[in-house]
């Protein structure tokens, strides 16, 4: 049996490194080249771990959920579905306007279109769930709009909104509260 060499550099690193490149610059901007550079692994390396270009970005879509962008899990463990909407709004405006400003799942890379329905669909199964609540709108409506103002949040605060401003902008969302 022939052992392969050994893995000369941390996967969870690259992951990490391609997660804030594809974070600042979305997925057109960032190259396997770039990725190569910022960590000092060959492209070699990268490709045999991740496969192709769109597999990192898989690995780091999962990673950015988990970590910067989990928000979303905590907004599922509120009381009603405006505390739920709220928090998501708010956790929105705190992820958004940090060092990397915006948000990366806003934008047109492989399978973010999935990743953003899901967040929907959850939403909506809690908004379902929340039996003490009518929401004239809807359950899947009234997630979808949840969703667009934390999807404009994010393009605010890669236009330059203040963190005060894009919570000053959540308060006003929820005014709206169906």
């Amino acid at each position: 049996m022939t052992v392969g060499r050994p893995r000369e550099f941390d996967p969870d690193l690259v992951e990490d490194v391609a997660m804030k490149l594809f974070w600042e610059r979305g997925f057109d901007g960032v190259s396997i080249s770039d990725v190569s550079a910022a960590t000092g692994v060959n492209r070699r390396s990268i490709y045999a771990e991740f496969d192709s270009k769109e597999g990192l970005f898989e690995r780091v879509t999962r990673r950015y959920l988990a970590g910067p962008g989990d928000y979303l899990t905590d907004a599922l463990t509120r009381p009603t579905a405006r505390d739920v909407a709220e928090a998501m709004m708010h956790g929105a405006a705190n992820t958004v306007s940090g060092d990397i400003r915006g948000c990366l799942t806003v934008g047109t890379a492989p399978g973010l279109a999935e990743v953003r329905d899901e967040t929907v669909r959850r939403l909506a199964e809690r908004f379902d769930a929340a039996v003490d609540e009518s929401l004239d709108a809807g359950a899947l409506l009234t997630a979808r709009w949840v969703v667009a103002v934390c999807q404009g949040i994010a393009i605010q605060a890669r236009s330059g909104a203040s963190r005060a401003e894009l919570h000053a902008v959540a308060d006003l969302a929820m005014r709206a509260w169906p």
